[in-house]
């Protein structure tokens, strides 16, 4: 018995994408190049904030512009053309740039913004899917976005235009990030609760557990006190320093279980720290990186799970632990 269920039409699902891939290719090909170098340099050379506009999908697509300006380090805002002409075209001054979307060009709300724009001598770039309509004539820069069919069956529903528009707009920011040498680091600060954020941001200083009593031994301190330390301080091991808070050693609780294990009874009231302890361990200082902390400890033989940490004069400042770098997802 023949199914009545229709087939799902999956090739025609890569063919629309393979449409948008082509319609990107094309407005590459087709953009003038005096004006998008005249839009990077308005861009450049802004000394305000970049605001963005747009009405319906066109809306959607200049607030995801924006959100990629600010997070290179560009302030940006997206104004809604209604509420700009209701009051918040004040949020609007003369050291802006205004980036309008439309792809028709003829958008009455954003054709109804611009001679308040032009009092205001606000620079405007457009990216468009008309090159020749009534907001092209007003602007100072035009990219074309024009689009030959929308991937829409219909050809009405809004998808190549905007993801024509979209990649004109992360175009911009990217040429924007390289002009102004943004770094990784400089993005991080922008991304402080992704990983990248936080590899390249988060300091060893920002996680370890400072020296305390609990985390502190004298060399000559028995087996039983080391077993006393480690179990009070929490961090699975204590550091060995002499009476001038310089790191001599540390020890793990397997430091400890593997001495105790291989003494014979007899001998435990002899073992002392400074025998137990593993001498001249891998230390960090409080300003390197976490991550990089995250890595002396995985990038090994055998891994470690917690590192001492010193001034540059090698004193003891505490410890910092596999388990707290992990956990806040480095």
């Amino acid at each position: 018995m023949k199914s009545l269920r229709n087939p799902i039409p999956v090739h025609q699902a890569i063919e629309l994408l393979k449409l948008e891939a082509n319609a990107i290719n094309r407005a590459a090909e087709q953009i003038r190049l005096d004006q998008l170098e005249h839009a990077l340099t308005l861009l450049q050379t802004c000394q305000g904030k970049i605001v963005l506009a747009g009405v319906g999908k066109s809306g959607i697509v200049a607030q995801k512009i924006a959100a990629t300006l600010n997070s290179i380090g560009t302030v940006a805002v997206y104004l809604h053309p209604c509420d700009a002409l209701h009051g918040d075209l004040g949020i609007v001054t003369a050291n802006d740039v205004l980036l309008l979307l439309s792809n028709s060009g003829e958008t009455e709300e954003l054709i109804a913004m611009i001679p308040h724009l032009k009092y205001r001598k606000v620079p405007i770039i457009a990216i468009l899917g008309n090159p020749h309509s009534t907001i092209a004539r007003h602007a100072d820069a035009v990219l074309d976005a024009a689009v030959d069919r929308e991937a829409c069956p219909l050809n009405l529903a809004p998808t190549t235009s905007t993801t024509v528009s979209l990649a004109i707009g992360d175009a911009l920011a990217m040429t924007l990030m390289q002009i102004r040498g943004i770094t990784a680091e400089d993005f991080a600060v922008n991304h402080p609760a992704g990983r990248l954020g936080k590899r390249l941001t988060l300091r060893v200083e920002d996680l370890m557990l400072p020296t305390s009593e609990q985390l502190t031994l004298l060399p000559h301190a028995s087996w039983i006190e080391v077993v006393t330390m480690i179990s009070q301080g929490g961090a699975g091991a204590v550091n060995v320093v002499d009476l001038k808070e310089r790191l001599l050693g540390v020890i793990t609780d397997g430091d400890l279980r593997r001495w105790v294990q291989k003494t014979k009874t007899s001998e435990l009231e002899q073992l002392s720290a400074e025998k137990i302890m593993t001498p001249d361990p891998i230390t960090v200082t409080t300003d390197a990186l976490a991550y990089d902390a995250l890595k002396l400890m995985e990038n090994r033989t055998s891994q470690i799970s917690v590192l001492p940490v010193v001034d540059h004069q090698h004193r003891c400042l505490g410890l910092i632990r596999l388990h707290d770098l992990v956990g806040r997802g480095l």
